[in-house]
């Protein structure tokens, strides 16, 4: 990944220090919280702490956003049982799960979820319900090292909360594919042929989406590679793929900005030329609608992060859907030619039997 630690100034607390473009900073070493500590090795190898079920058992198998049950979905191929915590739609930064979630989970082998500090009032609900002798996995912790985490508009490091968002980057993407077969075969090595096939299938369509994007954001002059955003969902894209984050509207207390802050953002956009700027499906945005009538720029309304396409069942209700959706989005709204990734097939590899909630 490239990194952003030589490139990027602080951002200030409210999140709309939009003058500081690519103003991102990772971690210089330190963990969330400041303290310096092996992270990654340690998630990676709660990740693996599981104990193996017994042969001809299934496997039963938690997950948090929807974006991490459909990878999940995916390298399991319906041999498992997976239900899904975080109903789509919702603002996982804030879901606090229901008390039936704990039944749940007293009954889980395995849970994947993103880390990054992004599912704890779910992590705490696991800490006490899962069984001893099941696993919490938090793939983006046990993927990501800390020297590359990534502070920004609506992550501040004065917070402690790194931007989680490693799924919408299809190379980290990839690296949750490799741990979660790694620990679907350890607990279930009766499948292991299976999981294995599986992950290489899916894999291949992550490097084909991988290379897709980078072709489209090539047909973009690097000045137009610009995102201005509500939801601060790409930054770790921006950086493998050459893109610039401008800002994110929404602080990380996910208030809205003031009418000051508005002013600025709107002085700022006319400054940069920037040809869209984009909105959240999860979150509409009254300051992005008032900021494109006001600049006479595109505004889109249609981004989602981990709100997949359509409803579960249906053919573009998938990861690879999602990122395909809002990748062309982005590409044709700036003027670019997003016809490589429409084209790819975005069929999943494996059955998608996982429990959806709505």
């Amino acid at each position: 990944m490239t990194s952003l630690r030589k490139t990027s100034p602080q951002v200030a607390a409210a999140v709309l220090a939009f003058a500081l473009i690519g103003g991102c900073s990772s971690a210089s070493g330190n963990d969330a919280t400041g303290q310096r500590g092996d992270i990654q090795g340690k998630a990676l190898a709660q990740c693996l702490s599981g104990q193996t079920i017994p042969a001809g058992s299934t496997l039963n198998i938690s997950t948090t956003v929807a974006p991490i049950t459909s990878i999940v979905a995916n390298v399991a191929g319906g041999l498992a049982q997976i239900t899904g915590i975080v109903p789509e739609g919702t603002n996982s930064h804030t879901f606090e799960p229901s008390p039936s979630v704990a039944a749940t989970l007293a009954h889980t082998d395995v849970i994947f979820a993103n880390g990054l500090i992004l599912e704890e009032p779910t992590k705490e609900l696991a800490a006490t319900n899962l069984p001893k002798s099941a696993a919490l996995c938090e793939l983006g912790t046990a993927v990501l090292p800390v020297d590359d985490y990534i502070y920004d508009f609506s992550f501040p490091k004065a917070g402690g909360k790194p931007n989680p968002h490693l799924w919408t980057d299809p190379k980290l993407a990839a690296r949750y594919v490799t741990v979660i077969r790694d620990v679907l075969v350890k607990m279930d090595p009766s499948n292991a042929a299976s999981y294995t096939s599986n992950a290489a299938a899916y894999t291949v369509k992550l490097n084909e989406l991988d290379a897709a994007v980078t072709t489209a954001s090539a047909t973009l002059p690097a000045e137009d590679r610009k995102l201005l955003t509500y939801h601060d969902a790409y930054a770790y894209f921006a950086a493998d793929y050459g893109w610039q984050i401008l800002g994110a509207i929404q602080p990380s207390d996910f208030a809205e900005p003031t009418p000051r802050e508005v002013g600025d953002l709107i002085a700022q956009v006319k400054s940069s030329k920037v040809k869209a700027i984009f909105g959240s499906e999860v979150f509409p945005s009254a300051v992005l609608q008032q900021i494109g009538r006001e600049t006479g720029v595109t505004y889109v309304d249609v981004l989602r992060d981990d709100d997949l396409l359509g409803k579960p069942g249906d053919a573009d209700h998938s990861f690879l859907g999602l990122m395909q959706f809002d990748y062309v989005t982005m590409i044709d709204a700036l003027g670019g030619d997003a016809t490589v990734i429409r084209n790819l097939n975005i069929t999943n590899v494996a059955p998608d039997n996982a429990k959806y909630p709505q």
